[in-house]
């Protein structure tokens, strides 16, 4: 068996959270009194790294000046890349790349790189966020094999994981915004770099967000998701509306599509697991969404450890309005001049398909970042167990909304050559509204139709 590689700050204590079994339940006060001191309130080791490179995370908070659209501007646009990793010194760095990143490396060998920049630790936690999670370390713990949680409320369900499937529901139940809107648009690239925007207008709101909510609706629902296309005009009108169960395996999410040329409401619940999505070019699964979202039952979750890696972070440059999109996209990849790469410490965590379970993807392989619990690197796998598509999630602090956010997600097909490119939000006006509020009959199928009309 290959041995799970522990990151020292915390010393054997940390190990031996990573190699327990799942136990379900939740850790006791003692180990919960660690949030408090050598990890951060949400579980992320506190201090720098032994050389320094990744720094002590301090929790200030970043606040630089809005943008004409809203969104904040690059606090670090002064630095320049340390260094930039390419196809040429790649393997200088390969300890510090995800499988998915080389193979990006090597498929266009002449213009995919990385650029590296200085490490920021630049997420802090609020004071809800860190009582949220200190609650859930002594109580949440998972149920029904572990496709639901107990016991849970607000947000990070295990700060202290014990096992993979307690790192996937900490990107799950990480840390967004209690209720938001926001208006983004994707494109899938041609191989020649020709593409079409498409809109959408999405709607977000936790369960403890909504209002006139009765207990027997909420129990088994983490949120409220909807959204409609805006264009292009093919496609306008047409709206989906998800609620976001805990437990799928013993409730399915419920979800509902409005069609504007039908002109009806209707059940949808094909959108989970390996479904493509009609703004996805058949390039992303419904479950790759946010990198994954949905059941974790048709795989087993293995827990490899920690390790420090050059992900995507702090980026800034993706979402600003002076960056317009025809310099981002690029045929084969995105514009890399406008990425920004950085040294972090992530939970590496590898699925793989169950017996008998059906799923495109036989593994994936995601690289998780220690301090949001999101997800920032996805390797995907087809059925002969060969690297097919690659997921990367850029994100970037927005103070207004105390969260991270999307500049941008990317899903690389590298059978094809093509990729898709969603949550854009330099073009649009006012791209983020974090003071948005909504009632249970705002996520009901009967609001789908007033909000589908032309």
């Amino acid at each position: 068996m290959k041995p799970t590689h522990c990151l020292t700050h915390g010393g054997a204590l940390l190990c031996a959270l990573l190699l327990a079994g799942h136990a379900g339940a939740a850790v006791t006060a003692e180990e919960a009194a660690r949030l408090q001191g050598e990890l951060t309130p949400i579980g992320a080791e506190r201090g720098a790294s032994a050389d320094g490179r990744i720094p002590a995370w301090d929790g200030a908070t970043v606040n630089p000046p809005l943008a004409s659209n809203g969104t904040p501007s690059d606090p670090y646009a002064g630095e320049k890349p340390l260094f930039t990793i390419d196809a040429g010194n790649y393997t200088q760095y390969q300890d510090q790349l995800s499988p998915g990143q080389i193979a990006l490396l090597k498929h266009f060998p002449e213009s995919f790189r990385l650029p590296v920049y200085p490490t920021h630790r630049s997420v802090p936690v609020s004071d809800a966020v860190r009582d949220a999670a200190a609650r859930n370390a002594t109580h949440a713990h998972l149920v029904n094999n572990g496709n639901g949680i107990e016991d849970f409320a607000g947000v990070i369900a295990f700060p202290l994981p014990k096992d993979g499937l307690e790192v996937l529901w900490n990107h799950i139940t990480r840390n967004r915004n209690r209720s938001f809107s926001v208006v983004s648009d994707s494109a899938a690239p041609q191989k020649d770099g020709a593409y079409t925007v498409m809109t959408t207008q999405q709607y977000f709101t936790r369960r403890d967000a909504i209002t006139g909510l009765a207990p027997d609706q909420a129990r088994n629902i983490l949120y409220y998701y909807s959204h409609k296309l805006t264009a292009p005009s093919r496609m306008v009108g047409e709206v989906v509306l998800v609620h976001e169960t805990l437990d799928q395996v013993a409730e399915p999410r419920l979800s509902w599509v409005y069609s504007a040329g039908q002109r009806r409401v209707r059940r949808a619940p094909s959108i989970a697991y390996d479904t493509a999505g009609p703004t996805t070019a058949g390039l992303r699964t419904a479950d790759s969404r946010d990198m994954f979202n949905g059941a974790p039952d048709r795989y087993d979750w293995k827990l490899v450890g920690k390790k420090t890696l050059y992900v995507p972070y702090n980026a800034y440059r993706l979402a600003s309005p002076e960056v317009p999109y025809d310099t981002l996209i690029r045929p084969g990849h995105v514009n890399p001049d406008a990425t920004r790469y950085e040294l972090h410490r992530v939970w590496e965590v590898v699925a793989t398909l169950k017996p008998g379970q059906r799923h495109i993807y036989s593994k994936r392989h995601y690289f998780i970042d220690e301090d949001t619990w999101a997800i920032l690197e996805a390797d995907h796998y087809d059925s002969r167990g060969e690297l097919w598509r690659v997921g990367e999630a850029h994100g970037f602090y927005h103070p207004s909304g105390q969260s991270v956010v999307a500049a941008m997600e990317v899903t690389y097909d590298l059978n094809n050559g093509r990729y898709l490119a969603s949550g854009l939000t330099g073009e649009q006006r006012k791209p983020f509204d974090f003071s948005y509020q909504a009632s249970a009959s705002d996520y009901s199928p009967g609001a789908l139709r007033s909000k589908g009309l032309r």
